[in-house]
């Protein structure tokens, strides 16, 4: 943890130069003043995140020299201390912003604790803060090749590399990763790139046709091969020929289906369903699935030979919740989408109402994402899409805590800071139970690093 910029306001000597001593010895940049119109006037060149302040000092007590602190600089964060103070003092304090509030005399060692608790927060908001602005701006980030393809996240960089390496070649490529995650743009954007781009891309859902239907529609069929064959039908591998062939969810056809498109990768040849004519054809194949293929050919469920002859190249596709610094950017991109879509005014997101976004695990990825973005376009009557609509629409998807489920409902006076605490709060301990208890598990789950969860643990009181 880097050091942070703090003003030590304390007209008592002695006690100021304890609190300075202590936190210089643990890396922080400290200034002190005896009084606060001082550390007022300073405050404006050094723009301080971090305040210890004394209540009462003359000529201005605490809490209005960290009401005027916040003025110049709202993002700065206080720990109030006395020797006289109050619950109204503490309550009042807090009410302007003030973090923590601690009273005297206390050890070196309880002054660590309360600023390295107030220095995680700052990290931790810090963090969200990045994402947010790295993306304010941002209207668009497209993919060359694809006008879908959302995304400034390094293991999204990486996959736009890959992509690129691979598209010009002529090798087959497989494209896992869970349902919602983009398979099929990846697809295209290979396809559009290849020396192919100017034929046909055909895509074929393997998963939702018996064995009977797929063949026909991957070979075709002759006329009168079976009954309701009233005419001759080419398949998706000669309407494919010289192109592109996705077939989607591979891992759901049959063993005897795999054995003919086994076929078909070795020798480029099929006959129609019904017919004796041998057709060539050259396809480049791209093939997508939500299944571990690996585990299906340990089960015996997928001919090990197939799936080199599919994944010559690899490609894993992570979910929402690995690549939470894009949701931003996507969200974004889908607000301009819907505006375009319904010609009307784009809308925006309030950022309390994106941080949840950003803390929603997606089960159904960006797919979920997208139509909960549609969802809140249409039914939102502003401009600005705020948080509590956000929280009543994801919340569906979760298991809420009582008092969120209660603001949700209309039967409780908690705020909405009190709804996101309670949302949170729930995620964590969800992760943590999926982790069975191991922290750096549930901090890759959640999508943030261990000193985070940390930090969040020591929050909620969940350690």
């Amino acid at each position: 943890m880097t050091g942070e910029k703090i003003f030590v306001i304390e007209d008592n000597d002695t006690m100021r130069l304890g609190i300075v001593e202590t936190l210089r010895r643990d890396g922080h940049k400290v200034f002190e003043f005896e009084n606060g119109p001082a550390a007022i006037k300073e405050s404006l060149l050094r723009s301080p995140t971090i305040a210890v302040i004394d209540l009462k000092m003359e000529p201005m007590n605490g809490i209005d020299v960290l009401a005027k602190l916040k003025e110049t600089n709202p993002k700065i964060e206080a720990l109030m201390i006395s020797a006289y103070g109050t619950v109204d003092d503490a309550v009042k304090a807090m009410k302007l912003g003030a973090y923590d509030f601690m009273s005297k005399p206390f050890s070196p060692e309880e002054l660590r604790m309360r600023i390295n608790k107030l220095c995680r927060k700052i990290s931790d908001d810090r963090q969200l803060e990045n994402i947010i602005e790295q993306n304010r701006y941002l209207k668009e980030e497209y993919f060359s090749g694809s006008e879908e393809i959302v995304g400034n996240s390094d293991i999204m960089k990486n996959i736009f590399i890959l992509v690129n390496q691979v598209a010009g070649k002529g090798s087959a490529v497989l494209i896992q990763g869970e349902s919602g995650t983009g398979k099929e743009l990846i697809a295209k954007a290979i396809h559009k790139k290849s020396v192919r781009s100017e034929n046909a891309f055909i895509k074929i859902n393997c998963g939702a046709l018996n064995d009977n239907l797929l063949e026909s529609e991957l070979f075709g069929h002759e006329k009168g091969s079976f009954t309701g064959a009233i005419r001759q039908k080419k398949g998706r591998f000669e309407l494919a020929d010289k192109g592109t062939l996705l077939l989607d969810e591979i891992g759901d056809i049959s063993p005897s289906m795999q054995v003919k498109l086994l076929r078909v990768l070795q020798e480029g040849e099929f006959e129609r369903v019904g017919g004796e004519e041998t057709i060539n054809t050259d396809v480049r194949i791209i093939s997508s699935t939500n299944r571990n293929l690996e585990k299906l050919i340990s089960e015996g469920k997928f001919r090990e030979d197939l799936f080199y002859r599919l994944s010559v190249i690899p490609i894993h596709l992570p979910s929402l919740r690995e690549r939470r610094e894009d949701i931003p950017a996507l969200v974004t991109h889908f607000l301009k989408k819907m505006a375009d879509k319904n010609r009307q005014e784009l809308k925006d997101m309030e950022p309390d109402g994106l941080k949840l976004l950003i803390e929603y695990p997606w089960p159904g990825n960006i797919r979920e994402l997208e139509n909960l973005i549609e969802r809140l376009v249409v039914i939102s009557d502003s401009k600005i899409i705020d948080a509590l609509l956000v929280a009543r629409h994801i919340s569906s998807g979760l298991k809420i805590t009582n008092g969120f489920d209660n603001l949700l409902a209309g039967n409780s006076g908690i705020s909405l800071e009190e709804a996101v605490n309670a949302f949170e709060k729930n995620l964590i301990i969800q992760a943590m139970k999926k982790s069975d208890g191991v922290k750096n598990r549930a901090a890759k789950l959640l999508g943030i690093s261990t000193s985070v969860l940390y930090y969040k643990l020591e929050k909620f009181e969940l350690l």
